[in-house]
């Protein structure tokens, strides 16, 4: 390319070798990441993955930060009815960026799946795995800062706009 960078995105021969889910929390306090890999996506995994979750945690309130996603809210919630000491809180629709562990995926993205070919589901389980042991020793917690926002003037005229 003219400026230098390779264009990316999927070619004609492109083969989808698979897919895997991730669940992942983060504990704000401790700032140290849990994961969970399943085959599927459904309420049944998101379970399976808390009750994980609470292994780790087995007193105390459990507070969770969940987008609305389907298998997070169903009708009748049966199971967090028999765990009267976790707390589900939503955020609001288009609003992912509250949630820090949205933070820690954008890291993971960056870091360890970008630009990398996998040929099978499990490959991008280890590679997650392998991630996740060399992040969670040197975790630190992540600062949100108000960035300075400064009012543009408009353009007045159409021929200022290519300027």
């Amino acid at each position: 390319m003219p400026d230098g960078r390779t264009l990316s995105g999927f070619s004609h021969d492109y083969v989808r070798h698979g897919t895997t889910t991730l669940f992942a929390a983060l504990e704000v306090a401790s700032r140290l990441v849990k994961t969970g890999h399943y085959q599927r996506r459904r309420r049944r995994e998101f379970l399976d993955f808390m009750n994980d979750v609470l292994a780790d945690h087995p007193q105390g309130e459990v507070h969770v930060v969940l987008d609305n996603l389907n298998t997070h809210k169903p009708k009748h919630d049966r199971w967090l009815a028999r765990h009267p000491r976790v707390h589900f809180h939503y955020t609001p629709t288009h609003a992912s960026w509250l949630k820090q562990v949205e933070c820690w995926f954008g890291i993971l993205t960056r870091s360890a799946l970008s630009g990398v070919s996998f040929t099978s589901p499990a490959q991008v389980r280890q590679a997650i795995d392998r991630f996740v042991a060399a992040y969670n020793p040197c975790a630190t917690a992540f600062e949100w800062t108000k960035r300075s926002v400064r009012p543009k003037t408009l353009k007045r005229k159409y021929a200022d706009l290519c300027n």
